[in-house]
Formats: structure tokens, sequence, C-alpha cells
């Protein structure tokens, strides 16, 4: 599933850009473009990049898995949800690990010997903290709203929540972009700036997890935002 949420989001947003530009986007591989994804896949996996042996690149491996790490336990509570195991903290258990990402986008933005990656690493931390505060305060909020902190329970409430509480969903519009890096908050990719943030130096497969955890990250969030 997370493989096919990935592929969908990669095409749907490169035909949106594509759309917006007035042009046709990925078109070629597959009908209308639908096997793109998977053919960039399969060209990532099979790169392979000779590394060298640094004091610090061992920092950057540890930043990639833990990234991975954080996703495999976002995807867990996500999984528990439609299992029918209700968790009592589950809400609390998504700010937990939310402040853990910018640790990893840290370790690899420092152990990978670049500049631009350091400094993109940096930015993500300072607006992983005031998404965080945000995020605290809505949690805080909405348990105090509902009386728990559980996502079974604020499924189950009503939907007119989104009437009586607007600010607050607006403000948490403004966190997931600020979680899932895009714009106008894509601190940590700033392309114009820093070619491509704390993922400079990375390809191959190394990329290829720091990009599937960015896109299921998305998809976590954008389901968290329904949800609640």
């Amino acid at each position: 599933i997370s493989l096919l949420v990935i592929a969908f989001f990669i095409l749907g947003e490169r035909k949106i850009l594509g759309y917006a530009q007035i042009r046709k986007g990925p078109n070629k591989v597959g009908i209308m473009g639908l096997l793109q994804s998977f053919a960039d896949l399969l060209k990532l996996v099979v790169k392979f990049k000779l590394s060298g042996f640094q004091s610090r690149s061992y920092i950057s491996l540890i930043g990639v898995f833990f990234l991975v790490l954080i996703v495999v336990f976002y995807c867990l509570i996500w999984g528990g949800y439609y299992g029918g195991y209700e968790m009592n903290y589950s809400i609390l258990w998504f700010l937990v690990i939310t402040s853990f990402s910018s640790y990893a986008l840290l370790c690899a933005g420092w152990g990978s010997y670049s500049k631009y990656s350091m400094l993109g690493a940096m930015r993500s931390a300072f607006g992983s903290i005031s998404f965080e505060a945000c995020f605290m305060c809505i949690v805080i909020f909405c348990g105090l709203s509902y009386n728990c902190y559980s996502l079974v329970a604020y499924s189950e409430a009503s939907w007119a929540s989104f009437f009586i509480y607007p600010g607050i969903y607006f403000l948490f519009l403004i966190c997931i972009l600020c979680e899932t890096n895009r714009t106008p908050f894509d601190y940590a990719e700033s392309e114009s700036e820093l070619v491509s943030g704390f993922n400079t130096e990375y390809s191959g497969i190394f990329f290829t997890c720091l990009f599937a955890c960015e896109y299921i990250i998305i998809f976590i969030f954008s389901w968290l935002g329904v949800v609640l």
C-alpha cells in the first residue's frame, strides 16, 4: 500500500505541476504515464554510489534509518486505527513521533559532508520546532474539547466541528505544510537556494528511502487532517 501511495502522490504532483505550466507532464511510460513512478523507482534502486570512508558517514546512515523507523511508527498508528485497535493516546503518540523527525534530518544533513545539506538540516530543525509548538497547542485544544486523545473518538464526533473551530483547522493545515516540507515551508529542500537541501549528497537506495519517507508522511498527515 505504501508503494502505491508513493507512486500515486508523485505522479499526481508531477501531472498537476505539468498542467499548471501548460505542459502534459509524464505521458510516455505506460498508459498516460501511469508507470513513470515505477520506472523512476527502478532507476534509483539499481544505481550504486561508491561512498568513501569518512568520519561522519555513519551518522548520515543513522539519520536515514531513523527516518525510516519514524515512518514505520506512523504506519503502525494508521494500521491500528483501521485494524480496530483503539489507542487512548494515539494523537499524543503522533506528537511524540513527530518530534523525532528533526533529529533524523539533522543526522542526514550533518553526516553527508555538504554545506547545502547542513544548512537544509538546520532550517528544517528550526521549522520543526515552530511546527511542534503549534501542533502541541492544537493537540491540547482537541483534548480539552473532546475530553480524550483518541483518534477513534475524534472520527466519531460530529463533522460540524470543522465549522465550530475553523481557525484551529486552518492552523493545522499550516502545520501539515510545515511538516511535509511543502511550499511555502520547504525549508529543508529549498531548491532555489540549497540545490536540494539535506539530501543533496544522497543517491540510489538512500535517496529512495528519504524520498519515500517524505511522501508517506504526506499521506499520513493528510489522513490525520481528514480524521480530525
